[in-house]
C-alpha cells in the first residue's frame, strides 16, 4: 500500500487495519480526482523570534504556549508559513457531500492526507534551503496543537497576505477558506536539530483519533 493510502486510512480512522475492497476502491478513485482538482498553493516569510519563559513572540503575534515554546527551543527565528490545496478541492468536497457521502468521508480524508504531503514538500525544500546556510529547522507546528492557540491564525494570515498569495480566508469562526488550508510555524536554529518529526509527534494531545502510532 502506498503512503497516500496509507495516510488515507489514518485519517479515516482506520489504525492497524486494512481496508476492504470497497473502501480501496473509493480510495482510488478519490486520489484521482482529488490530482486533477488541487492547485496546490503556498507563502512563507521569516520573522525575529523571542521567547521568554512559555510566552512566544514572532513579531507578528505573540501568545503563551508551553508546547510551541518547547518546539521552538533555541531558535532565534522563525518562518510563517500559509499553504492552501485551492477551491476546487472545496467543491468537489461539496459535491460529493451532496450526491454520495461515503464517497465524500474518504475524499475528505485523501485531501488531508494531500494537504499534508504537499507540506512535507515543502518542509523539505526548506530544510535543504536553510541547511545550505548552515542553519536548522524544527518541526512544522500549527495553530491548534498542543496549547497553541487558533487565535493565532489570524494575525499568521494577515501578515502573509494570504488572501492575495494563497487565496486563504478566515471565517469569525476560525475557520480557513479553502478548507483543505493549513498555517504553520517552523523554528530555525543555529543547532542541530530534528525536522523528520511531524505534527503528531510535536503535539501533546495523546487521545486524538488520528494520530500517527
Amino acid at each position: 500500500m502506498n503512503r497516500n493510502f496509507r495516510e488515507t486510512l489514518r485519517y479515516l480512522g482506520y489504525k492497524n487495519q486494512q481496508a476492504d475492497a470497497a473502501v480501496a476502491a473509493l480510495m482510488e478513485e478519490c486520489w484521482e480526482e482529488l490530482e486533477g482538482a488541487a492547485s496546490p498553493r503556498s507563502f512563507w516569510r521569516e520573522y525575529r523570534l523571542k521567547i521568554e519563559e512559555n510566552v512566544v513572540d514572532a513579531g507578528v503575534f505573540r501568545t503563551e504556549s508551553r508546547s510551541l515554546s518547547r518546539n521552538l527551543r533555541d531558535c532565534e527565528s522563525v518562518i510563517l508559513l500559509a499553504a492552501s490545496l485551492g477551491a476546487s478541492v472545496d467543491v468537489l468536497l461539496q459535491r460529493y457531500g451532496r450526491l454520495q457521502m461515503s464517497k465524500a468521508v474518504v475524499l475528505q480524508a485523501a485531501a488531508a492526507a494531500c494537504l499534508e504531503d504537499y507540506c512535507d514538500e515543502i518542509n523539505e525544500k526548506l530544510k535543504k534551503d536553510y541547511l545550505e546556510k548552515g542553519l536548522f529547522l524544527r518541526p512544522r507546528f500549527s495553530p491548534g496543537y498542543g496549547d497553541f492557540s487558533l487565535e493565532c491564525q489570524r494575525p499568521i494570515l494577515q501578515s502573509l497576505e494570504a488572501g492575495k498569495r494563497v487565496g486563504i480566508t478566515l471565517t469569525d469562526s476560525l475557520l480557513m477558506a479553502p478548507s483543505k488550508s493549513v498555517t504553520a510555524v517552523i523554528g530555525i536554529s543555529v543547532r542541530r536539530g530534528d525536522c523528520t518529526v511531524k505534527g503528531c509527534e510535536a503535539c501533546e494531545k495523546k487521545d486524538c483519533q488520528y494520530r500517527r502510532s
